[in-house]
């Protein structure tokens, strides 16, 4: 009933929030009859932000298209490369003429990004993707919106996520022999238990993890997000927050944690900070500062663009992560695609190389949350690990924006490269082995059967007689 309520509101205030963009327009036009009024910029600023309050917000798009390579533009194709019904696996290919730019993006190495399914869609990680692309290939798990998947495609588990992440390891692993994870927040723990189930079966796993601002191990330092769902019954969530989704979508009927019921409980975190910032933008439209008001609409537009989930992952998450901890405490059993039950134990993995990165003043994933990877991937060497705090920066800072750009990503960014084998590298002793084995022999018998006779022959028959007569005369 609640989502059916929300959904009328917002189709009540859409006509009056369309009406006060226009408002907004017409007394911001000096030519306009509006514009002339004494008032007409705190009119066209005050309405301009009722706008924005009661606007619906979609989907953004990453909108990336050319990015910066060693001092050259380069142009950016983004494609969708694999999908399955609550996902798809995005590419950003980047594309150039430049043949020395070509040549070494080739052997740049393949990421990953497992972007978080908890609330928000994978643009809010644009900054990360654009800055990665600098010095590497590009793929990150785009979430679909659970109202938009039609229960024909059945439900979705956090069963289903961490096989949805081991199909997305394989598919770039199979373009290029290997490839790189980074996760983002929620992902940590099912990426984990992703890399760990591959490792347990004796699958090839990724050359490194980097697990940013995650929630490991949530019994360290409590935030309030951990305290909500500690504090709450499992039957409290399914019975308060999990809602059908309306009938005007094509996912009707489909059980969800809604959208706006997550935005509603980021917006409470810090409403002072909320409230600042929108009348902060009220003062900067009044001023004319166009730069601050257009930072404001695109960290908003992004903020507030938010997607329901399927319930039974919701509840399966706070359970496992939040609840019973599973993961720390080795008591996870995950589903495989075959039906198989399968014990995740992170101990398993050894091949990889495991980066742990914390913001010092996260207020979601608190200090140590995600450093407790390190406890319990015991198998991977003590060389191969890695932990980064980036000083002064909250949840958001360590993936977006300059703490991320000029702190955070050179560190992932070495660590990454320190662990990259070049597959033409790989090969290239192989190779040489080869031509060694066949090609050479082959060239030395032929020299020594055939060319030096020749040109021993050749010498007695008609040099030296030449000589001889030379000498006579």
């Amino acid at each position: 009933m609640l989502y059916q309520l929300y959904e009328t509101q917002r189709s009540l205030i859409e006509p009056f929030s369309d009406l006060a963009s226009f408002a907004a327009k017409s007394f911001a036009n000096p030519l306009s009859l509006a514009g002339q009024n004494p008032l007409s910029q705190r009119l066209s600023a005050s309405y301009d932000l009722m706008h924005r309050l009661g606007k619906d917000y979609e989907k953004p798009e990453f909108g990336l298209r050319t990015i910066e390579v060693l001092g050259v533009e380069v142009a950016i194709h983004e494609r969708i490369e694999w999908k399955k019904p609550f996902c798809e696996l995005l590419r950003f290919k980047r594309l150039t003429d430049d043949g020395p730019t070509l040549a070494v993006m080739k052997d740049q190495p393949a990421v990953l990004i497992v972007a978080p399914l908890s609330g928000h869609y994978a643009t809010l990680l644009r900054d990360t993707v654009k800055t990665m692309l600098q010095g590497h290939k590009v793929y990150i798990t785009d979430w679909k919106n659970a109202r938009l998947v039609p229960l024909s495609e059945g439900e979705f588990h956090l069963d289903d996520y961490v096989n949805y992440v081991q199909e997305c390891i394989r598919h770039v692993q199979s373009k290029y022999g290997n490839c790189h994870v980074m996760s983002v927040c929620q992902p940590t723990v099912p990426v984990l238990a992703a890399v760990s189930l591959m490792a347990s079966r004796g699958e090839k796993t990724p050359l490194t993890m980097t697990m940013m601002g995650g929630p490991i191990d949530a019994r360290k330092s409590p935030t309030a997000v951990n305290n909500l769902a500690t504090n709450k019954s499992h039957s409290w969530f399914e019975n308060n927050v999990i809602f059908r989704v309306p009938s005007k979508f094509p996912g009707a009927g489909r059980r969800v944690y809604p959208g706006f019921l997550q935005h509603s409980g980021f917006v409470a975190m810090n409403p002072d900070h909320h409230a600042k910032s929108h009348f902060d933008y009220f003062k900067d439209l009044i001023k004319g500062d166009d730069t601050s008001t257009e930072a404001h609409r695109k960290f908003y537009d992004e903020y507030n663009a938010v997607l329901d989930m399927d319930a039974d992952y919701y509840l399966e998450t706070i359970k496992v992560v939040f609840q019973d901890f599973s993961l720390v405490s080795g008591t996870w059993d995950v589903t495989s695609p075959a039906g198989k039950l399968e014990r995740v134990k992170p101990s398993d993995i050894r091949t990889t190389a495991l980066m742990s990165v914390e913001g010092e003043l996260d207020d979601i994933s608190g200090s140590g949350q995600t450093r407790a990877v390190h406890d319990i991937c015991t198998g991977v060497p003590k060389a191969k690990q890695k932990h980064f705090e980036a000083k002064g920066a909250g949840h958001y800072g360590i993936f977006s924006g300059r703490r991320w750009r000029e702190h955070v990503y050179p560190e992932v960014t070495a660590f990454i490269n320190s662990h990259h084998i070049t597959p033409a590298l790989k090969a290239a002793p192989a190779k040489k082995a080869a031509l060694v084995k066949k090609v050479a022999p082959a060239k030395t018998v032929t020299l020594a059967k055939k060319a030096s006779p020749t040109k021993k022959t050749v010498v007695a028959k008609k040099t030296t007689p030449a000589k001889k007569a030379a000498t006579k005369r």
